[in-house]
């Protein structure tokens, strides 16, 4: 015989041939969790900050479309659309959804006559 006993032992199977096969699944597993961990997670949080940043647009608020044009929202007309102003007197109405990105933030546009000056700032140019 070409083969020993030592050799014929240990070729016939042990009793722990299954872990073989979970020794093999390990890599795949850990594999599959970095990926979610590194790529998926980030994604979803990203797209969930986005849908929130674009809801929360409001009137006065600079924002960018998916087409590039840069406006400040005059008005809200519903949850799904806005006014947007790219000129002066120029207004589109503009889906939610084609926003990109919220700019600043701003306060609401006042329909009421521009601020007066305050008393010190008077005092100050009478002064000089």
């Amino acid at each position: 015989m070409l083969i020993t006993e030592a050799f014929a032992q240990t070729a016939t199977g042990s009793p722990l041939g299954g872990s073989d096969t979970i020794v093999q699944l390990v890599p795949i597993v850990a594999m599959i969790a970095i990926v979610y961990f590194v790529l998926w997670r980030p994604q979803q949080r990203r797209a969930k900050e986005q849908r929130q940043m674009v809801q929360a647009a409001k009137r006065g608020d600079i924002v960018v479309t998916t087409g590039g044009i840069i406006g400040k929202v005059s008005k809200s007309v519903d949850d799904n659309e806005v006014e947007l102003e790219i000129a002066p007197n120029v207004k589109v109405r503009l889906a939610r959804s084609g926003i990109q990105e919220v700019r600043a933030k701003g306060e609401p546009i006042k329909d009421s006559a521009p601020p007066t000056k305050s008393p010190s700032a008077k005092k100050d140019a009478q002064s000089d």
